[in-house]
């Protein structure tokens, strides 16, 4: 028996469904990272943040504050990547009880379909689950860097040096933080697929519902409007 042929069992609208979600996650993505300046998203004004929190670092002699935030950031990284790594071990545990899930979903959704499409869906969440792993592991390592070049940042605000690494520093800040950003929407949508397993219409509704509370959370919500007061 050829179970790649039991792939039929995805209907056209499964795969416009998958197709809906990888968009969404991609178009949602670009949006933010390259934000309108009339109107940027919370990721960009963060961004600038991190620039004026790095000029600020090299006016201060002793940078403990800074050395105890940059471990918070680097904790949080750690975090959500051991997070991860339990999810994924989690899905994949799932696949290897594909039969049993089969019949909950048919249960659920009256709908008989052989075990590799179910399979087929779990991976699409592991998927997701591996980017988001991949994002953080290199937030924490660009994190890391930024230590060290706060670390390598001379004292002396005078020195004519220290814009020059405060700006590297900043670059690596933002360049930290955009992959933990991106690692955080990619657990937002590999939850999206979750709804597959209850049918194509259900995924697609998730996916517009993920994109829609990620597009708020960057350009509607009230931290942003926080952020930008005094900003004119």
């Amino acid at each position: 028996m050829n179970r790649f042929g039991d792939l039929a069992f995805f209907t056209p609208l499964d795969v416009a469904g998958f197709a809906v979600l990888i968009l969404l996650w991609c178009a949602i993505g670009w949006r933010i990272e390259h934000s309108n300046p009339a109107k940027p998203s919370t990721s960009s004004i963060m961004a600038n943040y991190r620039r004026e929190w790095m000029t600020q670092m090299i006016a201060r002699e002793v940078r403990i504050f800074d050395a105890q935030t940059m471990g918070t950031l680097r904790q949080g990284t750690s975090f959500f990547a051991s997070t991860c790594v339990i999810a994924i071990g989690g899905t994949l545990a799932l696949i290897g009880n594909a039969d049993q899930l089969a019949g909950v979903a048919q249960d659920l959704t009256e709908k008989a379909a052989p075990t590799i499409v179910w399979e087929m869906k779990l991976l699409v969440i592991v998927g997701f689950l591996t980017n988001a792993f991949l994002k953080f592991v290199w937030s924490n390592r660009l994190f890391g860097y930024c230590s060290v070049m706060v670390g390598a940042a001379p004292n002396d605000p005078a020195d004519p040096t220290a814009p020059s690494f405060a700006r590297k520093a900043a670059e690596l800040n933002i360049a930290a933080a955009r992959s933990f950003n991106r690692g955080l929407r990619a657990i937002y949508f590999g939850l999206a697929a979750v709804a597959w397993l209850a049918g194509a219409i259900p995924l697609i509704i998730a996916a517009f519902v993920t994109c829609g509370v990620i597009w708020r959370r960057e350009f509607a919500s009230f931290s942003r409007k926080v952020l930008l007061e005094d900003q004119g």
